[in-house]
């Protein structure tokens, strides 16, 4: 059984409370700038065993009488399609995504603002889309005079060119599907058009990592660096707190590299000076909520082992350049861990190399390793017939129902007529992928009661923490996503092709199979 490290009613408790103390104890409306995951945090949901990875929203409908949401993207990421690494899907059809979420949460989306945009096809399409679909969309220039012109930015020329997006509600959180959306910019664009039509407005922060009332290293902290690689961010005390108050926090090099010439602005444009630090802008009551400190820190050890061998992979697909996978592994080492510190990465390779050594000069021997709730470990090899983690896939479901290894669960003649289907239709002979054993299994269940058995317990392998010897492919990747299976894999190809089918039609953009990378979970979950 999973050990719980954090109070998450607690945190929903603790954090509105002080949202609305925020709202009601100010003065006029509050823009609350949302940093990281504002839908499915799985990061915070892995350092902190027991937090809700939907707290956020949650914590939005307790004040969504008051709240209303603004979604920001930068037109850069729209261009060169960037990724969110853990659903796989680009930042603007994350920004889509978010959008459905909110509104199955009775959620007020104001609008979305296109930040530091550019008059590129790509942009403007985007924007089409969104305002044929009802959705107002604002476009919002780089800021003349940033970052050092204060006189400049809090002008007509800089703040005041971007137009103002007409909101309502006291309470205005503001989004976006990932660091550098432009969130804080768009919230100060508001403050200074509110208090130049004659309304008195404010900025805060919704902070979660990392946590200001944690040690410095504290692996928590230390995760949070690990997750942001890419950004180069690095956690520092905060010399502002520390003198205004006397007392050590923790906050990060952009806002307190950044909050010298934001205390300026927010001068300028209230003429008040309340912030004495970055910490006193945030509302974060992470570090509050923390139940089971050791948990919590093993957890973390965990993420940031995980962040590296993702690193790994990402550099030998030429994703990222050397100098980040170095930074992770220098994070892994800073809280003293190593690769096979993550329980299931050794069975997976020694069990590589056994069957190696067995069947002789096999060039493609690919093993997936998961380990089950129970603490057990259970393999499976890739095969003619299907790939390495379907055949792991199968065998655990198969074990936590009690299915000895020698009944079969999926009839050969679904799995046969599966490939000739595929065979026939898309010329393609590699073995059958996760998804399709598991549509298989779904087919095979209508003649066979013990398949039922089996796919009865997919639910049960979220969480599960898994390992491949070979980078998997994205269709794969974003199954084991769908079923909530934390999986890492080794820096190396399955095969020495150049060119992936999969990857050039780009079927898993969206997620799995139909664009809806929850619908997979939705099948099990009815079955």
């Amino acid at each position: 059984m999973k050990k719980i490290g954090f109070d998450a009613e607690k945190y929903l408790e603790e954090q509105s409370r002080y949202i609305r103390e925020r709202i009601t104890n100010g003065d006029g409306r509050l823009y609350l700038e949302f940093g990281g995951k504002l839908v499915e945090d799985k990061h915070a949901a892995r350092v902190l065993p027991g937090y809700d990875e939907h707290a956020k929203i949650n914590l939005l409908q307790r004040l969504k009488d008051q709240t209303e949401i603004i979604i920001c993207i930068y037109a850069g990421d729209i261009t060169t399609s960037k990724t969110r690494q853990d659903f796989g899907i680009t930042y603007d059809l994350e920004v889509l995504r978010l959008i459905d979420a909110l509104r199955d949460y009775d959620l007020q989306i104001n609008s979305v603002v296109v930040t530091r945009y550019q008059d590129v096809p790509s942009v403007n399409m985007f924007i089409n889309k969104l305002e044929r679909r009802g959705i107002r969309t604002y476009k919002h220039r780089y800021t003349k005079g940033y970052p050092t012109d204060v006189d400049t930015i809090v002008s007509d020329e800089g703040y005041g060119a971007n137009p103002y997006i007409e909101v309502t509600k006291p309470l205005v959180v503001v989004t976006g599907p990932g660091g550098g959306s432009g969130k804080l910019a768009t919230s100060l664009s508001q403050v200074y058009h509110e208090y130049r039509r004659g309304n008195k407005a404010r900025y805060a922060k919704f902070e979660t990592f990392p946590v200001w009332n944690l040690p410095l290293k504290h692996p928590v902290n230390i995760a949070y660096e690990a997750a942001t690689a890419d950004l180069k961010d690095v956690n520092m005390i905060d010399s502002f707190h520390l003198e205004a108050y006397g007392k050590t926090a923790v906050n990060y090099n952009r806002d307190i590299e950044a909050f010298p010439v934001l205390r300026r602005i927010l001068h300028k444009i209230t003429g008040d000076d309340s912030y004495q630090s970055p910490t006193d802008m945030g509302v974060n009551r992470v570090g509050f909520c923390i139940s089971d400190d050791e948990v919590c820190r093993e957890a973390s050890r965990q993420e940031i082992i995980r962040r590296y061998l993702l690193a790994e992979c990402s550099y030998k697909k030429g994703k990222i350049d050397e100098s980040i996978l170095e930074r992770t592994k220098l994070l892994m080492e800073e809280v003293q861990a190593g690769r096979y510190d993550r329980p299931v990465v050794k069975p997976a390779e020694e069990y590589a190399e056994l069957k190696r050594q067995e069947e002789g000069d096999e060039e493609n021997v690919i093993i997936t390793a998961i380990q089950l709730p129970d603490g057990s470990i259970v393999t499976g090899k890739n095969s003619e017939r299907m790939v390495a983690t379907a055949a792991m896939m199968l065998n655990a479901i198969k074990k936590l129902a009690g299915i000895d290894d020698g009944i079969p669960v999926i009839s050969a003649q679904i799995l046969e007529n599966i490939r000739d289907m595929r065979v026939s239709l898309f010329h393609d002979k590699s073995s059958l992928n996760c998804e399709e054993i598991i549509m298989a299994l779904t087919m095979s269940k209508m003649t066979n009661p013990i398949a039922e058995m089996a796919l009865q317990q997919l639910p049960k392998l979220r969480g599960c923490m898994a390992h491949c010897t070979a980078i998997l492919s994205d269709r794969d990747e974003q199954t084991m996503k769908s079923l909530g299976i934390d999986v890492t894999s080794n820096p190396e190809f399955s095969t020495n092709n150049l060119y992936s089918k999969i990857a050039g039609k780009k079927r898993y953009q969206r997620g799995v199979g139909t664009g809806d990378p929850r619908l997979l979970f939705r099948i099990i979950e009815k079955n």
